[in-house]
């Protein structure tokens, strides 16, 4: 979800201003998502990387992911939807820790659509992650396979990815989900997110529709 600073500075506003614009987006595109019949959507919400940023806007997103769960979470109970979080916990403060497993236990029954939501997290942290706990469980060299090491991964039961979309311009993965966007499909929108409508991601779905999925085939 890039480009909200982007946004906030063509709009003359502080940046904090492009993160609150858009986690109303985030919200209108959970929704309108699960509508529409998707099954799994997981967002970006805070990388291991944006630690880097300055302490305002890092304690501004975390009061804002805080916020969002707090707010929404009556409406994922009554929709149905499990929220599941994937990333580490370190550094996280405890009140965000709490919002956190709050989420994820009052929608753990919801069989209607996944949000997997990554906050602290980091591709080659994750992969980094499921190695120290295949060393710890003692497995032998010669059963470490796909299968060994999926089975490590954060939320394992979770599917690999159709469709990876990103926002603002970009054309790179920056650490996202790097094992199961192996064989995702691309889109790279050049909106900045706060300008990122149901309208196009029915777009980037229609586009998705027409990819051939060959898997090395």
């Amino acid at each position: 979800m890039d480009g909200n600073r982007r946004w906030a500075r063509k709009m003359g506003k502080r940046s904090i201003r492009g993160h609150a614009a858009g986690q109303e987006v985030l919200h209108q595109i959970v929704e309108h998502a699960f509508k529409v019949g998707v099954k799994y959507l997981t967002v970006y919400a805070f990388s291991t990387e944006n630690w880097r940023r300055n302490d305002t806007e890092v304690k501004y997103l975390m009061q804002q992911i805080d916020r969002a769960l707090r707010k929404h979470l009556q409406e994922f109970i009554d929709a149905e939807v499990r929220i599941v979080i994937l990333g580490s916990a370190d550094g996280l403060s405890d009140k965000v820790k709490r919002s956190l497993m709050a989420a994820e236990q009052a929608t753990e029954n919801g069989t209607k659509g996944t949000l997997g939501v990554c906050l602290n997290y980091g591709g080659y942290k994750e992969l980094v992650d499921a190695t120290r706990k295949l060393i710890d469980s003692g497995v032998e060299t010669q059963n470490i396979d796909d299968e060994a090491i999926e089975r490590q991964l954060y939320h394992p039961e979770l599917p690999p990815i159709d469709l990876v979309i990103r926002t603002g311009g970009e054309k790179r993965l920056s650490n996202f989900m790097l094992w199961r966007a192996a064989y995702s499909e691309l889109i790279f929108r050049d909106e900045y997110w706060p300008d990122f409508t149901p309208r196009i991601f029915n777009e980037c779905l229609v586009e998705y529709s027409k990819r051939q999925r060959r898997f090395g085939k």
